[in-house]
């Protein structure tokens, strides 16, 4: 059992017949009354979020995630398949539950998976990335301004801010975590 004081990010547990992911937290103290903590939780299983504020004596049953590193195969539309390196056993998993990390991941590179009671309900993308860029505009001469950025496609179908001097066929690192633009490769 973990109780609402020692809710903290990133934090599993089950809270209304479902698993929820801490995903920002504050203990709050006012002046009068009793302290609180006010939470902003995301079922993994579903994705859904929403902002709860629990009394600080609460207890919650922590829920167990398990994580596994397999390789991204393909996706046949429907599904986005997965195989255990060390089996090679398969498994598919929709959109909804790789959305986020999918558009960095090239087939064949490894992904850490998530699971909930043998269900997988999250990948997790390599935290930098190297990808080529396959469509973006030509620099536009004499746009030396700082900061000046446009968006490229690169080969897995992300767009991601760069800047004037990135050229399609550039490989580029990416940052999974926000998306960015690091450097050319």
């Amino acid at each position: 059992m973990i109780s609402a004081n020692d809710l903290r990010k990133g934090v599993t547990f089950v809270y209304d017949n479902d698993v929820y992911q801490i995903v920002d937290f504050q203990h709050v103290k006012p002046g009068k009354g009793a302290a609180f903590v006010r939470a902003k939780i995301r079922s993994v299983m579903n994705g859904g979020a929403k902002d709860v504020t629990f009394n600080p004596n609460e207890k919650f049953e922590q829920a167990v995630i398990s994580t596994k590193e397999m390789s991204y195969l393909y996706n046949d539309g429907q599904l986005y398949y997965f195989m255990d390196p060390e089996t090679f056993e398969q498994i598919g998993i929709e959109y909804e539950a790789v959305k986020d990390a999918i558009i960095y991941v090239k087939e064949n590179e490894p992904v850490q998976i998530k699971f909930y009671e043998g269900k997988p309900f999250q990948i997790e993308a390599p935290n930098f990335v190297e990808l080529k860029v396959e469509e973006t505009e030509p620099a536009i001469k004499g746009d030396t301004a700082t900061n000046v950025t446009k968006p490229a496609t690169v080969e897995t179908g992300a767009v991601i801010q760069v800047p004037v001097f990135v050229n399609e066929g550039d490989v580029i690192k990416i940052d999974t975590r926000t998306g960015d633009y690091l450097s050319r490769v």
